[in-house]
């Protein structure tokens, strides 16, 4: 069974830092892409970053730049967000999910969330 599984979340004050993880099973990402995806109260789904071990490439939206770094860990089957200078309007829930291309694939598999609270 495939499964995607997020933690690192909580709550932390304005400038702050947080580590996320989606540790994956069921398969392994050597030639997947992963994506980190957020949704704010009342707000749509945003593409935050995305991760490509095959192709050896990073991707960030304009919002983040700067601020989060991604990164993976094949040995761990598990990709991180790391993710400086929080703001307030970083809060979100965050799902990690995995596609075969960071663009034009779909996202087949998704995980449960973990929240993401930046107090100003």
């Amino acid at each position: 069974e495939v499964q995607l599984v997020e933690s690192g979340g909580g709550l932390v004050q304005a400038g702050g830092s947080l580590r996320l993880s989606c540790a994956a099973s069921g398969f392994t990402f050597d030639d997947d892409a992963i994506g980190w995806f957020r949704q704010a109260p009342g707000k749509e789904r945003e593409g935050v970053s995305c991760i490509s071990s095959s192709a050896g490439s990073t991707h960030y939206a304009d919002s983040v730049k700067g601020r989060f770094t991604i990164s993976s860990d094949n040995a761990k089957n598990t990709v991180y967000l790391q993710m400086n200078s929080l703001k307030p309007e970083d809060t979100a829930v965050y799902y990690c999910a995995a596609a075969i291309h960071c663009s034009g694939s779909p996202w087949g598999h998704w995980g449960k969330g973990t929240l993401v609270t930046v107090s100003s």
